[in-house]
């Protein structure tokens, strides 16, 4: 008996050996989050309509059914932190969260960081501006201006990128409440965002004065570790079947009234 049990462990050794085997179970992400049974996504949960809470403080918006969609694709739930913008990927590097789903763009910068996944959304950037605005036509036009938007989002690097100075604010509304009282010259955000916006307040006297001509890729930043290349995998394969279901173009029509989830 002694002897088969003496075997097998030297089997076991050969074939895989203790630290190596250990070591990919308890450092693959996916592992990790089937055996708890839960996918921690971080979000905003005040940027309409992509995050936010509804008339009965419910969190809803687009990434939060989509992520929604995704963890019940890999078998497991789906539980969502709030957190400020600014503490999302600090928290997704310090692996407090396994992802986030908050309308994250593709850049080059954070390719060099993150692994994306499939993108799930396509969107441009609009330059905001109150409806009196005639200094700015263009994001060229930026240059000495000032700007209202999240530190550190695409949108306030963009505005940098053209010579803006950008001021640091929470949310949309913070943001656009900012362009009214003419605290600042303009925002960037995305045009769907601003439409929605202007669904609820149609008296708001906005208007986009610009837009980028590309389209940017929305989509899902994992960390770039070694241990999220079955998870991508899975979230991949999710993503093009919910793409290929219908189920994306249905939950974006929902929030956006149009499909922002194919390229064209």
């Amino acid at each position: 008996m002694k002897k088969s049990i003496i075997l097998g462990i030297s089997a076991f050794v050969l074939l895989c050996g203790f630290s190596s085997c250990a070591k990919k179970t308890s450092d693959d992400l996916l592992s990790q989050i089937k055996a708890k049974g839960e996918l921690t996504i971080a979000t905003e949960g005040t940027w309409a309509p992509w995050t936010f809470h509804d008339e009965s403080d419910r969190l809803v918006g687009f990434d939060i059914e989509v992520a929604q969609k995704i963890a019940e694709k890999l078998g497991v739930k789906a539980n969502f932190v709030e957190v400020e913008w600014d503490g999302i990927f600090a928290g997704i590097d310090s692996k407090r969260y396994d992802l986030t789903a908050n309308g994250v763009e593709i850049t080059e910068e954070r390719s060099q960081k993150y692994d994306f996944t499939e993108p799930y959304g396509y969107i441009r950037t609009a330059i905001i501006v109150r409806g009196d605005n005639d200094s700015i036509h263009s994001f060229e036009d930026l240059k000495g201006k000032k700007t209202a938007n999240t530190l550190a989002s695409t949108y306030a690097l963009l505005a940098e990128s053209y010579g803006a100075t950008a001021v640091g604010v929470d949310d949309l509304n913070q943001t656009l409440q900012l362009v009214l009282a003419g605290r600042v010259d303009a925002t960037l955000n995305a045009d769907v965002s601003f439409y929605d916006y202007m669904k609820v307040h149609p008296e708001a006297n906005l208007k986009i004065v610009a837009l980028t001509k590309d389209s940017s890729q929305v989509s899902i930043p994992l960390r770039k570790d070694g241990t999220t290349e079955s998870l991508k995998k899975e979230i991949d394969a999710a993503i093009k079947a919910l793409h290929g279901d219908g189920t994306l173009s249905a939950i974006s029509k929902k929030y956006f009234g149009s499909d922002i989830t194919r390229k064209e």
